[in-house]
């Protein structure tokens, strides 16, 4: 059978996924938060999900291993590739912003060390301000940073704000505003169609529900 192949990450995303489509009668029985498996298939033996980690979303997509991908902005911000990006689904809505000490004079700093898991939007942006930066690529613990003297500013996903605070940083310049998108292999929208325009509008009866 000729599946619809969907990657997307495990996680708050696909629990949201999931809900908008059972909401359109889209069912995905073996679906539990508990299960480790990579590869299951909705109740109607139509759509083969797939899991992988948030990055590799749009590799997957790309290349044509899967059809449909949901990921976040952020990281096809941060390593655009050659597919359709056909909605926003208007989960996980955050920032990704600048941070650092009260009062850091961004803007007035002709050159900044900047650590991020973002090198790639962080350098655009500052490149466009016209200040030169050295980019230090960070993982995880970002806010660390600047506390040890590693940087001045960083980087990064911001939703509540509260571990910022935590560890007496601000957001000082927002650089966009981010949610999950659903993103399209080109070559597959051109041969699956039907199945894809039907997978968008389940899944956009399901945002409007939520509405």
């Amino acid at each position: 059978m000729d599946y619809l192949t969907v990657a997307m990450a495990k996680g708050r995303t696909a629990d949201r996924a999931m809900d908008f489509l059972e909401k359109s009668d889209v069912r995905f029985s073996d679906f539990t938060d508990e299960s480790r498996k990579l590869v299951i298939y909705d109740d109607k033996q139509t759509i083969k999900l797939i899991f992988v980690k948030a990055v590799d979303v749009p590799v997957y997509v790309e290349n044509g291993a899967a059809d449909v991908g949901i990921v976040g902005k952020d990281v096809m911000m941060e390593d655009p590739r050659d597919v359709y990006e056909l909605l926003d689904l208007g989960i996980g809505r955050c920032k990704l912003a600048v941070a650092g000490f009260p009062g850091t004079p961004v803007d007035e700093m002709p050159f900044l060390t900047v650590a991020s898991k973002y090198p790639a939007v962080a350098k655009e942006y500052f490149d466009k301000k016209g200040i030169r930066t050295e980019m230090i690529k960070l993982n995880g613990s970002i806010e660390l940073a600047p506390l040890i003297g590693m940087s001045d500013v960083i980087v990064d996903i911001v939703e509540t704000g509260t571990t910022l605070k935590e560890n007496g940083l601000v957001v000082l310049q927002e650089i966009a505003e981010v949610s999950a998108r659903l993103i399209v292999n080109k070559a597959s929208y051109a041969t699956k169609t039907a199945d894809i325009q039907q997978f968008i509008k389940d899944m956009k009866e399901g945002l409007e529900v939520r509405a």
